[in-house]
């Protein structure tokens, strides 16, 4: 699974708000049957409110989403179906906001 590659949210309950879970999780740690995630949330969601550098706003497939750091998680991979699309060349902004989650800068 390719880091930064985006997945449909196979959760029912959250999946309106979150359409989309963003695979962040190294290649190296492919054996473990986990992936750490960051939820891609609807601007409307957040009432178009977001945390600046923490929770960045990506276009994916006509849509404005937020990734939404703080609500970094792991997932069963086999709960992650076949990749919709990537977020590659975002990587620069969606590591920029893991480092300010994580040492504030």
């Amino acid at each position: 699974m390719p880091q930064f590659d985006v997945y449909e949210n196979p959760s029912r309950t959250t999946r309106k708000a979150y359409p989309y879970l963003l695979n962040i999780q190294s290649e190296v740690l492919s054996d473990l049957a986990t992936r750490i995630v960051l939820p891609l949330a609807r601007m409307e969601e957040f009432g178009e409110k977001h945390m600046g550098q923490l929770t960045p706003v990506v276009e994916y497939q006509g849509q404005a989403l937020i990734v939404v750091t703080p609500q970094i998680a792991a997932v069963p991979s086999k709960a992650l179906k076949s990749a919709v699309g990537s977020l590659q060349h975002m990587r620069t902004e969606i590591i920029g906001a893991l480092d300010f989650a994580v040492g504030g800068v």
